[in-house]
């Protein structure tokens, strides 16, 4: 029941923080749900029309309970973005909902087109941002608590307790996007030139081999 209240009150301190901030293009009209099938090249997503509107454009129940977690990195990360809700398309928000096992990840990333808070569900975690002047500003969040990791900043989360631990996040973009230092420079298609990353890096080529074996795409 506690979780439950927690989770009415993140979402609707988020729904108010985004609609105060949003930092996508205003809307011109009511609605302009997402035609995510069309062809056409927008910034953004181009309308379907009005007639093909349904409720469904505007729901998603896919944050509710905890993810599946079985990446290396120990966490899951479950979008709730345009793609999964088109009736998002040019109102400038999003969530998302990160997972954690024990000791689990969410690797040094950034957002390239939003600000992102998170409101912790449960657990106890690590979190910080790196400001272009090499700065870390870091803290220790718990249950309840709210960070804020500034639009496009390298970010990480990192789970160092011994149970599972949940965030919600909120977004000021209908898709902010995901860049992952590591899988950007290590697992880019076509690669990275290894000159390129073991001048970077002061490495071996041995070295940046072993961490492309690792960030490897698994395959099916």
């Amino acid at each position: 029941m506690e979780t439950t209240k927690a989770f009415a009150s993140c979402l609707l301190i988020f729904t108010t923080i985004c609609c105060a901030f949003a930092d996508d293009p205003d809307t011109l009209q009511d609605i302009c749900v997402a035609n995510l099938s069309s062809g056409i090249k927008v910034n953004g997503f181009t309308c379907k029309p009005d007639a093909n509107v349904t409720a469904a454009d505007f729901f998603f129940n896919g944050l509710a309970k905890p993810g599946l977690i079985n990446s290396s990195f120990g966490s899951l990360v479950t979008g709730a973005n345009v793609q999964k809700i088109p009736g998002l398309n040019t109102l400038g928000v999003s969530l998302a909902r990160i997972d954690f096992a024990p000791g689990g990840l969410n690797p040094p990333h950034t957002h390239p087109r939003g600000t992102e808070v998170i409101f912790v569900l449960d657990g106890e975690l690590d979190v910080g941002f790196i400001t272009t002047a090499n700065k870390l500003i870091s803290k220790t969040v718990t249950k309840g608590d709210i960070f804020v990791f500034p639009k496009a900043l390298v970010h990480f989360q990192k789970n160092n307790g011994d149970k599972p631990a949940s965030v919600i996040s909120s977004f000021n973009s209908q898709f902010p996007g995901t860049q992952s230092i590591s899988l950007s420079l290590f697992a880019a298609t076509p690669e990275v030139p290894d000159n390129v990353l073991t001048k970077a890096f002061q490495i071996g080529t041995k070295q940046v081999d072993k961490i492309k074996s690792r960030l490897a795409p698994k395959k099916t």
